[in-house]
Parts: C-alpha cells; sequence; structure tokens
C-alpha cells in the first residue's frame, strides 16, 4: 500500500515510490527505489522536497503506522500532483538570450546531476528506466522553447570532469532544436532528447582510466572506446520504457553517410533520420568542448569545419537545419567586424544566419578595450558587418564567456 509521509519520516529499508514536487527540487534520477544509504535520506533533507510517497508493500512503514491508500488511488493523487507541478512551471513563452541564460544555467546544473545519477545507475547493473528522462526532457525542451541558443551554448562550457554527462545534456538540446528546425511533431521531437540525453550511456561501461585518459588514446584503447555503442544499445535492452528511436540513436550515432563509421559501417539511407541528426549533435559538442587532450573549437569555426566534412560524414539536409538552429556564428563565436572592432554573438536575430547579435568590446586599431555595446547586424542601416571568424586561443580575453553569457565564473 502506498502513503504519504513528511521526510523527517523516511528511514533506510523504505521503499520510496514518488517525490512530491518536480524533479527540479530534488537530486535524484529516479524516484522509485529502496533507501539503503542513510546520505541518500540527507540528500532530500537537503532539497525543498518535503513529502514523499512510500510503498509499505515493497519496504518498511512508519513506525507509528497510519493510514495509507490503494495503489490506484495514490496513483491518480501523484498523477495529479505532477500535472499540477508542470502546470505551475511550464513556461515556452521566448524570450532573448540574456534573460534565459540564467533560468538555463540551472537546468543545466539538475540534468548533470540527473545524468551522473543514471550513469550510476548503469555501472551498477541496474536497469535504466526511460521514462525517467521524461521530466529532464521537458525541462530542456522549454528552455530550448524560449531560447534556442541559450542552454545549448551553455552546455559547451564544461570541464573534463564532467564532459560526458554535460554532453548528454548539449546533445538532448540540439537534438531538440534540430527537431524542432526539421519540423518534427511534438512527440517526435520528445523522442529526439530522450535520445540524445541517452545516446552515450554505453560510457558507463567503459573502463574510467580510458574514459577520462588525459591524452590521445592509442588505438587499442580507441578500439575499446568504439564499444560504447553497443554497451549503450544492450543497456538500454535491460531497461524499462525504453523507444525504438533511443535504441536507434545509442547505437548508431557514430555512423557516417559514407560508411567509414561505426559499429555497423551503414551508409546512406541505411540510417535513420534521428541517427544522422545525433551524429550531427554529438560531434558539434566534442569539437567545441575543451577535452583533457585539446582545447575546444570556437562554434563558428566548428560549423565551418563540419561544413567540409558534409559530403562524406553528415546528411546535407540534417546539417543545413542544424546551422539554421544554431546559426553560422553560434553564440559565443568571436568575430572581426568590418570597422576592425572584436565582437562576441550574443543572440541569432532570425533574419539572416550572417547577421546575428553581437556584443562589441575591443578596438583592433587602438589595441585597447572599449565600454560594451550591443549591435544588432540585421538592422537595416547598420553599416557593420562580420569580417571574419576570430581565434580565441590567439586573443586570450579571459571573459569571454562572461561576456557573452553575462554569467559571472562561467
Amino acid at each position: 500500500m502506498l502513503k504519504k509521509i513528511n521526510v523527517s519520516q523516511i528511514t533506510v529499508g523504505m521503499y520510496l515510490k514518488e517525490f512530491c514536487g518536480s524533479w527540479m527540487e530534488h537530486p535524484f534520477w529516479r524516484s522509485s527505489f529502496v533507501i539503503t544509504d542513510p546520505k541518500d535520506i540527507e540528500s532530500i533533507f537537503s532539497s525543498s522536497i518535503k513529502e514523499v510517497w512510500i510503498d509499505t508493500s515493497k519496504g518498511l512503514d512508519v513506525p507509528t503506522g497510519g493510514s495509507a491508500i490503494s495503489e490506484a488511488e495514490a496513483d491518480a493523487q501523484i498523477d495529479a500532483e505532477l500535472e499540477r507541478a508542470a502546470e505551475q512551471t511550464r513556461d515556452v513563452a521566448p524570450v532573448s538570450a540574456a534573460e534565459e541564460f540564467e533560468r538555463a544555467a540551472r537546468i543545466c546544473a539538475q540534468s548533470k546531476r540527473a545524468v551522473i545519477s543514471m550513469f550510476e545507475e548503469a555501472r551498477m547493473g541496474n536497469a535504466v528506466d526511460a521514462g525517467n528522462a521524461m521530466q529532464v526532457v521537458e525541462e530542456i525542451s522549454d528552455s530550448v522553447a524560449r531560447n534556442p541558443g541559450a542552454l545549448i551554448s551553455l552546455a559547451r562550457l564544461k570541464t573534463a570532469d564532467d564532459y560526458t554527462y554535460m554532453h548528454s545534456v548539449a546533445v538532448c538540446a540540439m537534438m531538440v532544436a534540430l527537431a524542432k528546425q526539421l519540423g518534427l511533431d511534438e512527440k517526435q521531437t520528445r523522442l529526439a532528447g530522450i535520445a540524445g540525453l541517452m545516446h552515450d550511456l554505453g560510457k558507463a561501461a567503459m573502463p574510467n582510466d580510458v574514459l577520462n585518459k588525459p591524452g590521445k588514446l592509442t588505438d587499442g584503447e580507441f578500439a575499446i572506446i568504439k564499444g560504447h555503442p553497443q554497451a549503450g544499445y544492450e543497456l538500454l535492452l535491460t531497461g524499462t520504457n525504453v523507444d525504438p528511436v533511443t535504441l536507434d540513436v545509442c547505437l548508431h550515432h557514430h555512423e557516417k553517410v559514407d560508411g567509414s563509421g561505426y559499429p555497423k559501417g551503414l551508409k546512406g539511407d541505411q540510417i535513420s533520420l534521428m541517427a544522422k541528426m545525433g551524429a550531427v549533435c554529438d560531434v558539434y559538442d566534442a569539437i567545441t568542448s575543451n577535452r583533457p587532450y585539446k582545447a575546444g573549437w570556437d562554434p563558428a569555426e566548428s560549423m565551418r569545419r563540419m561544413a567540409e566534412w558534409t559530403n562524406g560524414h553528415f546528411d546535407a539536409r540534417v546539417f543545413q537545419a542544424f546551422v539554421k538552429s544554431l546559426g553560422i556564428y553560434p553564440i559565443g563565436s568571436l568575430v572581426k567586424l568590418s570597422s576592425g572592432y572584436l565582437a562576441v554573438v550574443v543572440e541569432q536575430t532570425g533574419k539572416s544566419l550572417t547577421m546575428p547579435l553581437v556584443k562589441v568590446f575591443y578596438s583592433t586599431q587602438s589595441e585597447l578595450r572599449i565600454t560594451p555595446r550591443i549591435v544588432d547586424l540585421s538592422l537595416a542601416g547598420t553599416n557593420e558587418k562580420i569580417l571574419s571568424r576570430e581565434d580565441p586561443s590567439k586573443w586570450n580575453f579571459p571573459d569571454l564567456k562572461e561576456l557573452w553569457s553575462g554569467l559571472l565564473g562561467s
């Protein structure tokens, strides 16, 4: 029987059925599990969750007993609570990137914790419930709906230690944005997001010393890492609520249209649309992220290089839609303007892929910083235009991320 209790009543041995509140308020990937570690209770105490549902038929009851209700009645109450929470928190009204950055940063942090928990479950041999990914994907999808570039650009800012986890968050967000750009319906867009979030689950089965090696992999080590799509596929086969789209993207996101990819060497139409989408999103985040053995490429430079690989690596239609979803000069790109000023891209204007909103902050003529100012390159009468991409490593501006995000310590 199910019973709602205050978090102060939780003890080791209880079967926790559901948290009362949004997943953003608690630190766990899943909600149905037996509490075996006192640290889990401490984590619940430190969150804003005040009540939980327990199942007394699968774990300990509260010492004082109390009233319990049938599972059907409890499920109805839980569904109603989740629906109310969703109605209270769901907000998809379009906003500027500047307005979305702070909220997107919170979603990134919570999503990373959820993915870490998911990987830990997989490492312990526990079946992964893909249904638990839904709330994570909805939060990410809502952020993308409010502003396509904010969360995606923040998710690119990752350390070597959290690369694997934040990579999953970033690919999820880009899959959602790309699905919208391709005109996929809401159900398919949601499935694309879940597939993106879980596409690299197989890395949970990879040796940590190889996965986190701070240097270039040997041929033998690379052969091991190339086994992660198959490993993830097999992990998902033992899971619950796993859609065929998630299985497909997990297994085939390293396939290339010319047949040179892995693990199956599929080519052209043998690769599904979702897997082709996964391939583009996976590569972009990988090459723009800092890794132990190399610095990430500038977003605009990454787009240029990926365009050169389109014939052999990516599906042309999918890649073109990807560029439209992020821009030729994605948020965070460092550019030189025709006036000689340097600027960083802070927003896409929607009018032209080559005319984003930029923040001008440096004069190459005087070699001095200037008071930052926003310029909309798409406005009629604007004389400025982008002259070239610039390599941030050559200029070494320590506050470049702060300039485009407005977030301290980003």
